[in-house]
């Protein structure tokens, strides 16, 4: 009798280590050998047996039972218990894998519940458990479902957003921050994305305990940019370890249309107060001495006229001008084919371009097309290329080359395309080019005047370039001529079959 348990125990006992360590749940058991998977605790076949046992065994030392009959009545107290075990505990296994497939499984593939009734197991705690397991995964969907909605919430906020933990290291970021910053976030410290001396010290204050903290900043860069950050500190640790959250608001359009205004009034009213004053002069003089003289006053008008269409044509590229740095911060996502848009603008310069005798050469050819915006590229292009025929020489010509430049691509830190616009003129000062590009500076005013132009053509080619992340670059010698050169990044292969479609 004792040889044989004890074998039977040695290999249930294996048979259940190895699926104890597979689905962590359970006692050792001995294994029943009628359903695979279904083992009969050693704890709780002893419980039931060893009364019968015991008295069986004192009755056999009592010689008031023979040891034979004693041994049988021990094997059939066995067998029957475990008999009528084995459908107990085969229903409890049942319900056991069926609530861990419950947490396992989602609502699409849900497990049916055990159809093995137990004569020991009670109905009403079958019930329980089973609601237990619903309850269970009820919970789980409607957390799932909260997930999902959190997830998008944060994907679709425009403003960046960034968690923190307690060490200043960013545990996530949501898709607009991802596009802010670039590249993987996650795990990196604060200063290695932000390295403001103010927001730092503000996130340092919540991460200590502060409540919040509220404070501006500006990002430097090819274009710089101003952000509102809050900081909060949230109730609790999340599971994931975030302890505050940073969320950025783009200021950069705000603080520059208060520059915008500022400037605006400033330069406007002193490039306006000169041909306004000649148009009350003239207005006045017709009024007055000049009121019957035909001639004086065809010729007065004339002038007036031109003043007017000085301002106009003035007030037209403030306007652009405020237009272009409004969105400068914003790169443009389209594609554009710049060899088209060269040969456009120099078809609407053709007038101009035979009343001065020149001619205007394109030797720009097969070029790949660059990230951009074909009116805004177009614009830049008709300033370069208007500023090479008022200045440029009558009779000579005005070349527009472009290639990709290995210059270009140093500069921009990708490939990218050099155009230059090329005069024939009197060339400009060394120490004028510096300043070319800053509003309302000319080289020589009186000339610039006279032949109409406004002082904003190469600041409003300078905005445009910039908020293509691209370059502008000026060379002159006096008595030859200028070179003006804009550096454009080139446009992925991926976009490049859009690029006709976006020049037309």
């Amino acid at each position: 009798m004792d040889s044989q348990p004890q074998s039977q125990h040695k290999s249930a006992g294996a048979m259940h280590s190895g699926q104890g360590e597979a689905t962590g749940h359970g006692p050792r058991g001995v294994s029943a050998g009628f359903k695979p998977g279904v083992h009969l605790p050693v704890n709780a076949v002893a419980a039931v047996v060893a009364p019968a046992l015991v008295v069986l065994i004192g009755l056999a030392a009592l010689d008031r039972l023979a040891w034979l009959y004693a041994s049988s009545g021990a094997g059939f107290v066995v067998l029957a218990s475990g008999f009528f075990l084995y459908r107990h505990f085969a229903r409890v296994e049942g319900l056991r894998r069926y609530v861990e497939e419950l947490g396992r499984s989602g609502a699409e593939n849900r497990p049916k519940p055990p159809r093995e009734g137990s004569p020991i197991l009670s109905p009403g705690l079958e019930a329980a458990i089973l609601a237990a397991a619903e309850e269970r995964l009820r919970r789980r969907r409607e957390l799932e479902a909260v997930l999902i909605g959190n997830e998008a919430i944060l994907a679709t906020l425009p403003d960046p957003l960034i968690m923190l933990d307690s060490a200043r290291r960013l545990v996530r970021a949501n898709p607009a921050a991802v596009e802010l910053f670039g590249g993987d976030l996650a795990g990196r410290d604060l200063t290695g994305v932000l390295r403001s001396p103010s927001l730092l010290a503000a996130a340092d204050e919540v991460l200590e305990g502060a409540d919040g903290r509220v404070v501006d900043f500006t990002v430097p860069g090819p274009v710089q940019r101003t952000f509102n950050a809050r900081i909060a500190r949230l109730p609790a640790p999340t599971l994931d370890g975030t302890v505050a959250i940073l969320s950025l608001h783009d200021l950069t359009s705000i603080k520059r249309a208060e520059q915008l205004r500022a400037d605006f009034v400033a330069n406007a009213s002193h490039e306006l107060r000169t041909p306004l004053s000649s148009l009350l002069g003239f207005v006045e003089t017709l009024r007055g001495p000049a009121k019957d003289d035909s001639g004086a006053r065809d010729r007065f008008l004339a002038i007036m006229e031109e003043q007017a269409t000085r301002m106009s044509r003035l007030v037209e590229d403030l306007l652009s001008l405020s237009r272009i740095e409004m969105q400068e911060h914003t790169p443009p996502t389209g594609v554009t084919d710049v060899d088209r848009v060269v040969r456009m603008v120099a078809g609407v310069l053709e007038r101009p371009v035979r009343e001065k005798g020149m001619t205007v050469r394109v030797a720009i050819g097969a070029v790949p097309p660059v990230v951009g915006d074909p009116d805004e590229l177009a614009q830049v292009f008709q300033n370069l290329m208007e500023n090479a025929i008022k200045y440029g020489r009558a009779g000579t010509e005005v070349t527009v080359t472009g290639a990709p430049s290995d210059l270009a691509r140093r500069r921009l830190g990708r490939k990218a395309l050099a155009i230059s616009v090329i005069d024939r003129g009197e060339g400009i000062a060394r120490e004028h080019l510096p300043r070319l590009t800053e509003r309302f500076y000319r080289v020589d005013t009186a000339r610039s005047r006279e032949l109409g132009g406004t002082g904003l053509g190469l600041a409003i080619v300078k905005h445009i370039v910039n908020r293509h992340r691209g370059a502008l670059e000026i060379e002159s010698v006096e008595g030859e001529g200028s070179t003006f050169t804009v550096y454009l990044p080139e446009a992925e292969a991926a976009a490049r079959p859009k690029a006709s479609r976006a020049a037309q």
